[in-house]
């Protein structure tokens, strides 16, 4: 039997399971984000494909999204209802015949199955989760989770699509870089400084010239992700977070004076999270949204690890305070990232 890897994406997934809740809505434009006020500060979570048609995307702020579609219904984020609808999914793809099951978020895993008829049992995964849960998903099929996970974009909504070695040049080979999973703006810009602009150019690249570039390790990922290699089967040990955090836009911009206040509630809200995980922080990571949108971020190892949130605290205090910049502050985040556990990650 052939080792196949199904790559399992739920549609317009927030916004569909609102769709069950509220059946009215289908048919429309729905934007999910923030307390579902676009006159606040907050982001799309996610959009229907009906709202997606007027440009609305995951990350753009609300207040942008009502302008692209004044007509949209904006729902707020509900978080258990979400994980409720994951848990029953990932259930199911857990109990299909042979699978391996790694899962990447609320609605998104690779599946490892072992058949020759890939493509049978990819459409037999769809009608499990429909029928366990009344939602519809896309199937990338490929023989690395690279072509698997890049092969789902072509697929949706609601179908299956494969890429293997065989086809993966004619599929991907002219598209941009950035078009392959794990490359952004910032470094697709890196690679065509280089004159390596199409995933065809990242396929021919010499490994020593991209790792001249980008170093040992990234430079030998590049390689890989330009011919769609790498890891060709999915890991189902069970998830252990390195760090856990939280993060506010606030409504009203903050001044310098009121941030040591707004950090401590921060720092109070990690320490309860670590405490659930039974590991202390080692190191505090801040981020700072400066008015009208700039973003920086900083961390600092502590001298050992604590429990003690006024530390976190005043360590993010000290990261904010080098960062010497007056502006108000519309957002902020502290992360505590926790001690290893003693098996390791």
């Amino acid at each position: 039997m052939t080792r196949w890897i199904l790559h399992v994406d739920m549609d317009q997934f927030l916004a569909a399971v609102e769709l069950l809740r509220r059946p009215e809505l289908v048919g429309k434009p729905v934007v999910v984000g923030g307390r579902g006020d676009p006159t606040e500060r907050a982001v799309v979570s996610t959009a229907s494909y009906e709202a997606r048609a007027f440009g609305i995307r995951s990350g753009m702020a609300l207040r942008i999204a009502v302008r692209k579609c004044p007509e949209a219904v904006f729902l707020p984020v509900d978080f258990p209802v979400y994980e409720a609808a994951s848990d029953q999914v990932m259930a199911t793809l857990k109990a299909w015949p042979g699978a391996v099951v790694e899962v990447l978020g609320w609605g998104e895993a690779f599946v490892g199955i072992e058949t020759e008829d890939p493509e049978g049992q990819a459409r037999g995964v769809q009608a499990a989760v429909f029928d366990a849960t009344g939602l519809h998903c896309s199937i990338g099929i490929g023989d690395t989770l690279v072509k698997a996970k890049t092969a789902t974009e072509f697929g949706k909504p609601q179908g299956t699509f494969v890429l293997t070695r065989e086809n993966w040049a004619e599929v991907m080979g002219e598209r941009p870089v950035t078009d392959l999973w794990g490359i952004g703006k910032k470094i697709g810009a890196r690679l065509n400084a280089i004159d390596i602009v199409s995933v065809n150019d990242l396929a021919a690249a010499e490994v020593e010239a991209l790792i001249e570039a980008f170093g040992p390790s990234s430079g030998a990922y590049l390689s890989e992700l330009g011919r769609g290699d790498g890891r060709a089967w999915p890991d189902d040990s069970p998830w252990v977070p390195r760090a856990r955090g939280h993060e506010t836009t606030y409504q009203a911009d903050l001044t310098t004076a009121e941030v040591p206040a707004a950090l401590g509630e921060l720092a109070e809200q990690v320490m309860q999270d670590l405490r659930k995980e039974g590991r202390p922080c080692a190191r505090v990571h801040l981020k700072v949204r400066f008015a009208p949108f700039f973003t920086k971020m900083r961390v600092r190892k502590l001298r050992e690890p604590t429990w003690d949130p006024t530390v976190v605290a005043a360590t993010a205090l000290d990261l904010f305070t080098e960062l010497g910049d007056e502006r108000r502050v519309r957002l902020l985040g502290i992360r505590g990232e926790m001690v290893p556990p003693p098996e390791g990650y």
